[in-house]
């Protein structure tokens, strides 16, 4: 995956055959990516985001999405991210489109105590961690109450 010019839907970042953690820190997503390659993934199949990447990256978003990306939870998971990245996450962005690599994904994402970990599909998005600190979940409705700011200059 090319985060210069990252995979969307009606305009929203929607990594099919991948998984997106989140974690507290840039240690941890380091050590996500240690462990991952240990169990046999290529770097390159790894991909790092900042909090400001991630930001960045849904503040250009919500600027171009199209209506159609509310009607499932794209748009909404774009704004959970933004959410984590506002309160520190780094991200990791996995290809994993194998059920094996899923389940070696989920293990470690867990032994870190990771914040969330989605696997993304062609038409559904996969819950893989089950939120332990009582955060709200991000629903496949428009109405999530995370209203987020647009920032006009968050374009690349």
């Amino acid at each position: 995956m090319d985060k210069s010019n990252p995979p969307t839907s009606f305009g929203v970042f929607k990594p099919v055959g991948h998984i997106v953690v989140a974690l507290e820190n840039d240690a941890q997503s380091q050590a996500l990516s240690t462990g991952l390659i240990a169990l046999g993934f290529a770097a390159t199949e790894l991909v790092h985001y900042s909090p400001e990447e991630m930001k960045n990256q849904v503040q250009a978003q919500l600027l171009t999405a199209s209506p159609l990306a509310s009607v499932g939870q794209d748009l909404n998971l774009i704004k959970a991210h933004h959410a984590l990245a506002e309160a520190g996450c780094s991200f990791v962005v996995v290809h994993a489109p194998k059920r094996e690599q899923v389940e070696q994904v989920t293990l470690v994402a867990k032994s870190l105590n990771a914040r969330s970990a989605q696997r993304y599909g062609s038409l559904i998005v996969e819950e893989l961690i089950t939120s332990t600190d009582n955060a709200p979940q991000a629903f496949e409705s428009p109405d999530t109450g995370l209203d987020i700011p647009i920032v006009a200059d968050a374009r690349r």
